[in-house]
C-alpha cells in the first residue's frame, strides 16, 4: 500500500483498494503486471524532437507525414499530448516542456525543454506555436516566458479558456469568466 500511495492521486484507501484487489488476483495476473512495468520503464523514453514518452527514438507523432508541420502545440507534459490527442481535432505537432517554470520548486527554464523548442521553431519556422498550458500561476509564467522567445520567429497563440460544458455563469470563478470573455469568437 505505501509504495501504491506513491502514485499521483492515489490516497490511503484507494491504495488500500488496489492491494488488496492485487492480492486477490492469480499469481500469473500478478506477475504480468510487474512484468509490464518493468518493461515499460526500460522501454519508454523520450521522443528526440519533440519530447513526448515514446518507445522509439522518434514518437509516431513525429514520424508521420500526414501531420501539419506548419503548427506546433506546446504542452506541460505528456498527458497534455494525450489529452489533445483524444479530441482528433489537433492536426499538427507537438513540444512536451517536460513541465512549467516554478522556483518555488527549483524548476527554471533550464530544466526544461524550452531551449530545443526556441531552435527547434527558429529553425523549421512553423507558421504558428499554440500554447496550450494550463493557467495555473506557473503555467501562466510559463505561456509568457515562452511566448516571448518565440515571438521573433513565428505567431504565437493560446489556447482560450472558459466555461466548461453544461457549467453555470452563477457557479463560475471570476478569473474562468474574465478567460470566457477574452476567448470569445465571432457565432457567424
Amino acid at each position: 500500500m505505501e509504495q501504491l500511495q506513491r502514485l499521483p492521486g492515489v490516497g490511503p484507501k484507494t491504495a488500500q483498494r488496489l492491494a488488496l484487489h492485487i492480492l486477490k488476483r492469480p499469481e500469473s495476473e500478478v506477475e504480468a503486471l510487474a512484468q509490464a512495468l518493468v518493461e515499460a520503464k526500460k522501454q519508454v523514453g523520450l521522443c528526440s524532437v519533440c519530447f513526448h514518452l515514446s518507445a522509439e527514438p522518434v514518437c509516431e507523432i513525429c514520424r508521420n507525414p500526414n501531420r501539419d508541420n506548419n503548427t506546433f502545440c506546446v504542452v506541460a507534459d505528456s498527458r497534455d499530448v494525450i489529452a489533445l490527442e483524444k479530441t482528433r481535432e489537433y492536426k499538427g505537432k507537438y513540444h512536451v516542456l517536460g513541465g512549467v517554470i516554478s522556483p518555488i520548486d527549483g524548476i527554471g527554464p533550464e530544466q526544461l525543454t524550452i531551449q530545443a523548442l526556441v531552435r527547434r521553431v527558429s529553425q523549421q519556422k512553423p507558421r504558428e506555436v499554440i500554447l496550450a498550458i494550463s493557467p495555473s500561476v506557473e503555467g501562466e509564467t510559463t505561456t509568457l516566458y515562452v511566448g516571448q522567445l518565440l515571438k521573433p520567429f513565428t505567431k504565437v497563440t493560446r489556447i482560450a479558456f472558459g466555461l466548461p460544458v453544461g457549467g453555470d455563469l452563477e457557479y463560475a470563478d471570476e478569473i474562468t469568466l474574465a478567460r470566457a470573455l477574452e476567448g470569445r469568437r465571432e457565432l457567424y
